[in-house]
């Protein structure tokens, strides 16, 4: 149709027509000509020598206020002045090791010695203390201490008890001469044996406060009973959940567990027949779940279901045994969800499969090696299966079964008792949700038999965690580094000594004690390793227990909570580069030794790499299941050097207004004696120099580092202040100098008064990534150390929260200020001014072994280099144009052209798009980012993130550890939904109970935002991999053509000499954007496929079994199989449930305490 009105209409036939085409004709060629020649124009549009002189003038400028202003030169010549007087050492590394080790041991020692105390003095006073059922006591309960009724009065287990905040325990107030009591909610507080036990415990006290004495730099010590209280030292004001309940049972807990038992293989048979619908599956999942929480990392399980036939609840943990880590734990429990009930039961096929599992474990050397049992959980058992336990398990009775009858029904309990009582288990009876907690903990009694009979108090220690349960949780989130928040327990078992009750293998509780995990890295002293360096930690199972790159946070919304794995986080995760895992398989056997590799190692939260030769030293710490790692970085951890100066010379230089030590270092012991603990580190050096002090235990060393360091940079005070003081006046936008030396010493300078600051919060105490830190050096003087000494690096520092490791999701660019905290608010103000920092290295050689002394720049503002720039870059109108081809003048300020200062990882400092500044280049255009990098100007270096958190939206899955869960998020709402839900339930059965679950080991996850978001909003842990992009100096100039459909887009690239920055002039009117999308630095999330996934789920690591195992005993009373069990509230418990079951009935409102 569009040819036919074509011919009809207007070109027509003949004069006419071809006249017509004539005109076409010459305006085509018109318009051609003029593209081509314009084009051809564009080729030599910006002219390289131009720009290259802009280069040389600009880096002559921004070099010079550098040196004025930070004093560099007068640095370096006064260290320069010393090398003849110096000592330089080389790093013996194995050595370092070894001596780091053995000092942990010591501590970790007497941590033990504490714990082997309480659990003698809990022992002895259970000998000697006869059991009265009518005993009446009042003790002081956590939860009711300082508080008084309507009239003033104390209420019940109440009474006075003194609190007052203490440095020592993270500056909650405690009572440090007396602990206290807590009881879970679903207990009650004045049963008998609660009674009796607390009356037992008493003799703790003193035993808690001599342990103090000995051993100041104990943290929490307690006592966890195995009726349920949890006895305290010190004493602390116990704060209940929001809806006024008291989550916490100490049973539940990993160290009791752990010490509680050895370790243990674990077949879960659940029954899935028709008979079993409704709330008997309920309780049969939640029997499931209760039992996954009793395992840990040292255990091994599989959960099989039954009816007609045997099914795996995971297909592809067929006829094996998993870890019982977090990740497998989770992934059970989500599949266990979605179990249907259908068929008949037939349990004689399921009990068949479990004994062939575990046998066939043990044969080939797999799972713990240790106890086995099967776990069977149904509504009744009419088969007729003796012959499957005389085939499998008589006489020996290796493997115990667990049985657990579900619902109210009792016509099979006899059956399913003998089950029990005939392989050396024991039977509960379970008919409401509200029996699970108690009854599944009977397991854990009779495992602990053989060791109890015994009497083998074996010391355990659990994987890192933290501690949520501390009311100021979320105050050390915001204010430690991550990798230092986490600890570790140490904790023994408590036996009855009574010889009537030998035979039974009672089990009183468990002891322990905290150790804080910095603790422990403060006697790996950062000075020692370097500025690249550190130290680490890993256990057994080859798992993080400290390591600078772990972030067991994230951010949701506006909270900082643990990932679901944070404790679960493998080695080979963290040093990723270890490609054949060579150095964790050798740390997790123990041993020592050292290897290389070279690594690619990230600053600023994942946003730059630095490539680096890392030299790994490790050994195991004796009487634990840890191992310790050091890292020295070649070129930075391989020398140390000494200089002497006398104690009165540095101490002056050290005392002055403008110097600072690092606070987290450990210069002087300050947490020995109680006195001490107030004093900064600043403040305990003078103490202890000047004699005031001289009982404080110091770093002898470390302190002749820092008086020399303090002498040879005193001067520079002198220089900072007649460089103020100077006639011709001070460059304006100039706002610090600063200086930091190996010893952890600073001086800071301030050119201009706060008011009138950009950058209020830099290098102040809040600025932890700027400032000497227990977890790493600043990130000025880490950049400035991979860069040649004497010539600056300029950045802008990262100016938001959000990072390539997706940790913190919040986008602040929506949040109104006023949504903000004070924090978010400063890092905005200082986002408006922006500032830029400059920074240089100084070096002392000796015999040409080279280290690196410390780091001095300044910090300006943004506008100030921009207004040198936009200065620089800009040719006057009277330019000798003879001689230049191209545009003459040239002008950054044309419309034609985009002008930017890059640095050498190509994020923008200069634009004239102020939005910008601190972006990555290729986002803005990816065009000339992607020339430059076909060019070789610049390298893509691919990097790993396998502690990432992705939306659930992408279905992806975790790797290695994590991969074995990928639906957390799913997991999350459900158990949001059956914790708000699940006391109403119980209600409806007239019983008060209360559902506790710390899968995500002691987190507090918060179901219920969770919840109340888009699921595809929830963040679960995910593997990512993500592009870095770095500079290549040998390239010091390029420039290049892109065709871009009909346009060409040339730009010139100069690099700018003596920085770290380059010159990037771009066409600015040929777009490009259609044929070259942006480049940018988002994580990509690694997919799996289901077979690799399924690989990886059944790959068993490397891992060291605990060295001591208790599975028999031939004195064991097996006789005690259990019975009904039930939950007996007490009479005022059970009646206050009741009330509260009534009120939800009439008045449709839970309200049950």
């Amino acid at each position: 149709m569009g040819v036919r009105s074509r011919s009809a209409g207007g070109w027509g036939r003949g004069a006419g027509a071809g006249k017509g085409r004539r005109m076409i004709s010459v305006s085509l060629w018109m318009i051609c000509s003029s593209w081509l020649c314009w084009s051809a124009n564009a080729q030599m549009k910006i002219p390289p020598e131009t720009v290259q002189q802009w280069a040389v003038s600009y880096g002559k400028q921004i070099l010079a206020l550098s040196t004025k202003y930070s004093g560099s030169l007068l640095l370096q010549k006064k260290y320069k002045d010393i090398e003849s007087t110096v000592k330089m050492e080389e790093v013996d590394g194995e050595e370092l090791v070894k001596r780091f080790a053995e000092e942990m041991e010591g501590m970790l020692g007497r941590k033990m010695k504490s714990v082997k105390r309480l659990a003698e003095a809990a022992e002895d006073a259970d000998l000697y203390h006869e059991f009265n059922a009518t005993l009446q006591f009042d003790y002081y309960n956590s939860m009711t201490i300082n508080s008084v009724d309507e009239e003033g009065n104390p209420v019940e287990l109440g009474g006075e008890f003194p609190l007052e905040e203490n440095e020592h325990f993270n500056k909650l107030a405690v009572n440090t001469q007396q602990s206290d009591i807590q009881v879970p909610t679903n207990v009650y507080n004045k049963d008998p044996n609660i009674l009796n036990g607390v009356y037992m415990s008493e003799a703790l006290n003193d035993v808690f406060l001599d342990n103090f004495q000995k051993d100041p730099t104990l943290t929490w010590q307690y006592f966890g009973s195995a009726t349920g209280f949890f006895r305290l030292y010190p004493g602390i004001a116990w704060t209940p959940d929001e809806n006024g309940v008291v989550t916490f049972d100490c049973r539940n807990r990993n160290w009791y567990i752990q010490a509680a038992t050895s370790p243990k293989d674990i077949i879960i048979v659940v029954d899935i027949s028709g008979s079993m619908k409704g709330l008997r599956l309920t309780i049969a999942k939640h029997t499931i779940n209760t039992i996954l929480d009793t395992l840990g990392e040292n255990d091994f399980v599989n959960v099989i279901a039954y009816s007609d036939y045997v099914q795996y609840v995971e297909p592809c943990f067929k006829g094996t045994l998993v870890q019982a880590d977090l990740d497998n734990r989770e992934h059970f429990k989500l599949l266990v969800e979605e179990l249907q009930v259908k068929g008949e039961g037939k349990v004689k096929k399921a009990m068949k499969e479990s004994f062939k599992i575990l046998n066939e474990a043990a044969a080939r050397g797999q799972g713990s090696l240790c106890n086995q049992a099967i776990m069977l959980i149904t509504d009744g058992a009419m088969e007729d299966y003796e012959d499957v336990f005389q085939e499998f398990n008589w006489p020996e009775r290796r493997v115990r079964v667990f049985t657990y009858l579900i619902g109210r029904e009792v016509t099979f309990a006899q059956n399913v008792k003998w089950i029990a009582c005939n392989n050396k288990g024991y039977y509960t009876h379970i008919s409401t949700l509200a029996d699970v907690q108690e009854n599944v903990m009977e397991y854990l009694h009779v495992l602990s038999r053989p060791m109890v009979i015994n009497h083998d108090h074996d010391i355990i220690w659990t994987e890192a965690y933290m501690d949520s349960v501390l009311p100021n949780t979320e105050e050390l989130f915001n204010t430690r580094a991550q990798s230092l928040l986490l600890m570790t327990t140490v904790a023994m078992p408590v036996f009855s000594k009574k010889k009537e009750t030998l035979s039974h293998g009672i089990l009183l509780g468990v002891v322990g004690t905290d150790v804080p995990l910095k603790e422990l890295m403060r006697l790996a002293p950062r000075y020692k390793l370097g500025v690249h360096g550190y130290a680490f930690l890993n256990t057994n199972n080859g798992y993080i227990l400290s390591h600078p790159d772990l972030r067991p946070l994230y951010k949701e919304g506006k909270k900082l909570k643990p990932k679901p794995n944070y404790n679960s986080v493998d080695l080979s995760e963290v040093e990723w580069e270890d490609d054949d895992e060579k150095l964790r398989t050798a740390m997790v056997k123990g041993e020592t030794g050292s290897m290389s590799l070279d690594v690619r190692a990230t600053v600023e939260k994942g946003r730059r790499v630095m490539f680096l030769k890392n030299d790994y030293f490790y050994t195991t710490i004796n009487e634990t299941p840890f191992s310790l790692g050091i890292v020295l970085t070649r070129g930075h951890g391989e020398f140390i050097f000494t200089g002497n100066v006398s104690i009165k010379e540095g101490l002056n230089d050290l005392m002055q207004p403008d110097v600072t030590i690092a606070d987290e270092w450990t210069y002087c012991e300050t947490d020995i004696d109680p006195h001490h603990r107030k004093l900064t580190q600043h403040q305990a050096v003078f103490r202890y120099l000047t004699g005031k002090e001289p009982d404080l235990e110091c770093d002898e060393k470390l302190l002749r580092q820092t008086l020399f360091d303090a002498v040879v940079t005193a001067p520079m005070e002198a220089y900072w202040t007649a460089v103020m003081l100077d006639s011709s006046g001070m460059e304006e936008g100039v706002e610090t100098a600063f200086l930091g030396t190996r010893s952890g010493l600073m001086r800071v300078t301030r050119y201009v008064g706060s008011e009138k600051r950009v950058a209020k919060k830099f290098l102040s105490p809040s600025d932890k990534e700027n400032i000497f830190t227990l977890d790493h050096f600043p990130l000025w003087y880490r950049r400035a150390a991979e860069y040649p000494a004497g010539k600056f690096l300029y950045y802008i520092p990262k100016e938001d929260t959000r990072d390539v490791f997706r940790d913190y999701e919040e986008d602040y660019s929506s949040t109104s200020p006023e949504d903000l905290d004070q924090q978010d608010q400063e890092e905005l103000d200082e986002v408006s001014g922006k500032m830029v920092i400059s920074t240089t290295a100084v070096t002392v050689t000796v015999e040409k072994k080279t280290a690196v002394a410390g780091a001095i720049g300044i910090q300006m503002t943004l506008d100030l280099l921009e207004t040198r720039f936009w200065a620089t870059a800009k040719q006057p109108n009277d330019t000798d144009c003879s001689n230049t081809e191209g545009i003459c003048p040239l002008t950054c300020e044309a419309m034609d052209l985009a002008c930017y200062i890059i640095d050498n990882n190509a994020f923008i400092i200069i634009s004239k798009e102020r939005n910008d500044v601190g972006r990555f280049f290729g986002e803005v255009d990816g065009s000339v980012m992607a020339q430059l990098i076909r060019m070789g100007m610049f390298k893509r270096v691919s990097l790993y993130d396998y502690q990432a958190m992705c939306k659930m939206g992408g279905h992806s899955t975790s790797s290695a550890r994590p991969l074995l869960s990928p639906f957390y998020g799913m997991v999350a709402a459900l158990k949001w939904f059956l914790t708000n839900f699940l006391l109403r339930f119980l209600l409806e059965f007239n019983i008060c109970g209360f559902w506790h679950s710390d899968h995500l080991a002691e987190a507090k996850p918060g179901f219920k935002a969770s919840a109340q978001r888009k699921k595809a909003d929830i963040l679960q842990p995910c593997d990512t991999e993500y592009p870095s992009f770095v500079y290549e100096p040998s390239i010091k100039e390029t420039n290049s053509l892109i065709k871009c459909g009909r346009c060409q887009k040339m730009f010139v690239t100069q690099a700018v000499p003596d920085s770290n920055l380059l010159i990037l002039v771009v066409q600015a009117d040929c777009d490009c954007s259609r044929q070259y999308p942006p480049i940018t630095m988002n994580p990509k999330e690694v997919k799996y496929n289901a077979s690799v996934k399924c690989d990886r789920m059944k790959s068993q690591k490397v891992r060291r079994r605990p060295e001591s195992c208790h599975a028999y005993h031939p004195h064991e009373n097996a006789k005690e199989c259990g019975g009904a069990s039930h939950i007996y509230p007490s009479v005022s418990l059970f009646l206050t449930c009741l009330t509260a079951s009534l009120a939800c009935l009439k008045a449709s409102a839970l309200v049950c305490r």
